[in-house]
């Protein structure tokens, strides 16, 4: 007999947990910003500032981690030089190809 599993009792996902390398993170990033969704983006830089360490990064990028919070949780859309900040604070730079 196969048991029942509820929702509520499956561990909650964290992508954070699975950002341990350089290449992951570049790879992720890429990904996010191939669906050309902001919102996602700013969740994903949130992820990746997790996986790094939350309080460095907003040291680095001259942020307070209570803006740093706001700015990247999911469904916000932080202004572009606030992502930037980010992305120099996470040693990664955003760049543009022909589609």
């Amino acid at each position: 007999m196969t048991q029942k599993i509820k929702v509520s009792e499956l561990p909650e996902f964290d992508m954070a947990e699975h950002l341990t390398s350089d290449e992951d993170i570049a790879q992720y990033l890429a990904l996010v910003i191939d669906e050309n969704d902001p919102a996602l983006l700013a969740a994903a830089l949130g992820d990746i500032a997790r996986a790094r360490g939350m309080t460095q990064i907003a040291q680095a990028s001259g942020l307070t981690r209570e803006a740093l919070y706001k700015a990247l949780r999911p469904g916000a859309q932080p202004r572009f030089d606030t992502v930037q900040r980010v992305c120099t604070a996470l040693g990664v730079r955003l760049t543009a190809v022909l589609a």
